[in-house]
């Protein structure tokens, strides 16, 4: 129940951070059924009845692990969706006057939103049923490609300093990947 409202109220919040973006363009037309998709599975997931478990196994220590990491998660979602303020958008949107953040939970990752996301979820499964991890590899792929998309655009828009910062940190797992 604690991670269903979790979730509840994180995206809540996040659809009302996101009024007060910059403008830009985003590509959601050529990827809304990636979203479609990832929607409709967790949907399904929340309607059956295995993953409602109680956890993977019953153990608290797991509930425990897994809880910790959904906290962890969001909290460097939502910490990296504020530091980086007006220039946040859709996966693969496009800002007016963007402006290269490199500070706060971008020091380390490029993309912390999308590890802060991905490790909520995984925490998920980890608390509620391994078959949460369905949405995890769906959504990890499309966090894959569109930071890929995204970092095209980015090293254009920002020729001098974005090679750097690339070669200064990491995608999405600090030290890693």
């Amino acid at each position: 129940m604690i991670i269903g409202i979790g979730w509840l109220a994180f995206w809540l919040g996040w659809l009302a951070a996101a009024m007060q973006a910059k403008p830009g363009r985003t590509l959601w037309g050529r990827f809304v059924w990636v979203r479609l998709v990832v929607v409709a599975v967790v949907l399904v997931l929340i309607r059956l009845r295995p993953f409602h478990s109680g956890g993977v196994t019953g153990s608290p220590w797991l509930l425990g692990l897994g809880l910790a990491l959904f906290v962890a998660g969001l909290a460097l979602a939502v910490w990296a969706r504020v530091h980086i303020a007006g220039n946040w958008g859709m996966p693969m949107s496009q800002k007016a006057d963007p402006e290269l953040v490199t500070t706060g939970p971008y020091r380390s990752i490029r993309h912390p939103i999308y590890t802060g996301i991905i490790l909520a979820m995984i925490g998920t499964a980890i608390a509620l049923s391994p078959y949460w991890l369905v949405p995890v590899v769906v959504l990890g792929g499309y966090f894959v490609y569109s930071a890929t998309r995204e970092e095209r655009y980015l090293v254009e828009r920002f020729p001098d300093t974005y090679p750097s910062y690339q070669r200064s940190t990491k995608m999405l797992i600090p030290f890693i990947f």
